[in-house]
């Protein structure tokens, strides 16, 4: 019997050899840029760090086997990520992707991408028959869930089935949930992506992104897309991330345990026209969150009354930090509309319900009495 994932956060299925770091129970920072060899054709079997560093290397295995995937790659941050991903892709190629993606995605996709020739259909996954859009171009579906910053609930192992019947792959960023929460791969999907920036690192203090491919083919292109354009994590950030997954399960349950509790009590204020939360069973997508992941997380989105209450509360709050990013120890607040969300275009955030009445939560740990009391003060 395998370990479980809690203690996977701390220890490797397969034990590490210990013998070459001094017994250390930190895994150590190798701070080096290359590496020496003995003899033509040998080595320690590693050369330079662009290519591979051991203590990526240790990171990268922790990660795959939190998402239970053949490989993971670490990168300098989730665009980075995201970036090299779409390395997969040559021009002629179409992907069908969710709609409500992180703004940065979306710029990505709009200004690079399809630049390079690969073309793109926005759909809401969470409603739409997607199979209608797949043509003989595509070559991928890519989503999160939930979204961000609405919340939508997609269900993975109905769009994978989809995907693998259309012979085409089904990229699932699960950030918003962590490993910990849920794992993608085991229902169905293809690639899962991170911004380890967020849950993973926990701690708002680096940036790092992840790759986990199910297949070894995928896994052995994207090492060498990685190697070739560079953008592998370094190796302190590396242990920042490792020092981050080790509290991942205490911080995902207290962040989970407060945001459940903040939600409840935000549907009960005269200001909040609407609280989206996958926890609440009001939420659409409720049931499918329960069949799909072990946990409902930390985010949470408010829509309130006018947008003159949004400015009010972001320029009042004081415990809980006006602030972009989510998934740390604090409790952030983000208004999306000139944040994550800054390049997306009007009509496009009209279409997804995105206004200047929407703010973000990621719920952090602190005493949600504290939390709570903070908001009030701020006019919620």
């Amino acid at each position: 019997m395998g370990l479980q994932i809690a203690t996977k956060c701390l220890h490797l299925d397969k034990r590490v050899e210990k013998k070459d770091q001094f017994g250390a129970i930190s895994y150590p920072i190798y701070q080096t840029a290359t590496f020496a060899r003995d003899e033509v054709g040998g080595g320690t079997g590693y050369d330079y760090s662009r290519l591979q560093n051991p203590t990526r290397a240790h990171l990268e295995k922790v990660i795959a086997q939190l998402e239970k995937g053949v490989d993971a790659l670490a990168f300098s941050s989730g665009m980075a990520a995201i970036s090299a991903l779409m390395e997969l892709f040559k021009p002629g190629d179409h992907l069908i992707v969710e709609e409500d993606l992180y703004g940065g995605s979306v710029r990505l996709i709009q200004n690079i991408c399809q630049k390079n020739g690969i073309t793109f259909t926005s759909v809401d996954c969470s409603k739409e028959d997607i199979a209608t859009y797949v043509t003989d171009k595509t070559r991928a579906i890519f989503i999160e869930t939930p979204t961000n910053p609405m919340m939508n609930v997609i269900d993975i192992q109905m769009l994978a089935k989809v995907a693998h019947t259309n012979g085409i792959m089904l990229i699932v960023d699960n950030t918003f949930l962590s490993p910990y929460f849920q794992n993608p791969l085991m229902l169905g999907a293809d690639i899962v992506v991170h911004s380890g920036t967020k849950y993973l690192g926990g701690h708002n203090d680096t940036l790092a992104g992840f790759l986990i491919p199910a297949k070894e083919q995928v896994a052995e292109r994207l090492r060498f897309i990685i190697k070739t354009t560079g953008a592998g994590l370094a190796p302190f950030d590396c242990w920042l991330i490792l020092r981050g997954v080790k509290t991942l399960p205490l911080r995902m349950e207290k962040a989970q345990e407060n945001a459940m509790i903040l939600a409840q009590w935000l549907t009960t204020r005269k200001s909040i026209k609407r609280v989206i939360y996958t926890g609440l069973e009001t939420h659409v997508g409720y049931q499918i969150m329960k069949k799909q992941s072990r946990g409902l997380g930390g985010m949470i989105s408010i829509e309130v009354q006018t947008k003159e209450i949004a400015l009010v509360i972001l320029e009042k709050v004081e415990l809980v930090q006006f602030a972009e990013s989510l998934g740390g120890t604090e409790t952030l607040l983000t208004y999306p509309i000139t944040q994550t969300h800054a390049d997306v275009s009007l009509k496009e955030l009209k279409k997804r319900g995105i206004s200047d009445k929407i703010l973000r939560l990621s719920v952090g740990i602190e005493a949600v009495e504290d939390i709570i009391q903070d908001l009030e003060k701020a006019g919620i």
